[in-house]
């Protein structure tokens, strides 16, 4: 079937076949993704259906989400009870490289990403980089961690110089593949096709927050070398299952 169709839906085009999403924001009431259970069982329903078979779900952690680790976790285990579905769900989170995130490294208030714990999903603002991004990332290697830079194709201050310097440092880019639709931006979307064309990405996910955007991505039709490219690419994600 994918040989004779120019574009498919992102649902029907194998994409997210045994897929392990990386980045979402379905736990419910912690930050500005999904506020209710339902929502966030909806979404699981619709992401099984298209085959995914496990969801880490990463609430931001920032200045203005001080969520608490602890008082995520609690809530991720009141999700596991109530979720009957067959995907598999883990807990990680979003780190955003702020004033505050040093002191939340040394006191353990991230939630490291994959089955051995060493990865680390970070995130910057979108129009400017900390004033000491460099230093922040070399603490991160040297606690332990490989540093997964959360949708580069978003900020707006990132030139091809920029990506190619932190990909140089071993800094890791998880495409949001929402970004591939427009959903970000012109910018965000030319920046993701860019980055792919030059295989400068290591994972991709969805960073899902809601409801309606799960069904437009999971509906929006995308053309058969994007699906190829995305295949590929998911397949690294594989490191992350437990």
């Amino acid at each position: 079937m994918l040989f004779f169709k120019h574009k498919m839906k992102v649902k029907d085009s194998g994409i997210l076949q045994d897929f392990c999403e990386c980045h979402c924001h379905l736990l419910p009431g912690v930050d500005d993704g999904v506020k209710k259970t339902k929502e966030t069982l909806a979404i699981l329903q619709l992401w099984e259906e298209a085959g995914v078979s496990q969801v880490w779900l990463t609430p931001h952690i920032m200045e203005d989400m001080p969520n608490q680790t602890d008082k995520l976790r609690e809530r991720f285990d009141k999700l596991k009870k109530e979720y009957e579905g067959n995907i598999r769900l883990a807990l990680a989170s979003e780190n955003m490289m702020d004033k505050l995130f040093d002191k939340r490294m040394e006191d353990n208030q991230l939630l490291p990403l994959g089955r051995t714990g060493e990865f680390l999903l970070v995130e910057t603002s979108y129009v400017s980089p900390p004033m000491r991004m460099e230093e922040i990332l070399y603490k991160v290697r040297a606690k332990g961690f490989k540093p997964v830079l959360a949708h580069p194709e978003r900020y707006r201050y990132m030139t091809m110089d920029d990506f190619i310097h932190w990909k140089e440092k071993n800094v890791l880019f998880q495409l949001n593949m929402p970004s591939l639709t427009g959903m970000y931006g012109d910018s965000a979307k030319k920046n993701a096709k860019m980055l792919l064309k030059h295989g400068l990405y290591d994972f991709c996910g969805t960073d899902t927050h809601t409801l309606r955007s799960a069904d437009f991505f999971l509906n929006y039709k995308i053309k058969k070398k994007t699906i190829q490219a995305l295949q590929k690419l998911s397949e690294n994600n594989n490191i992350f299952k437990s």
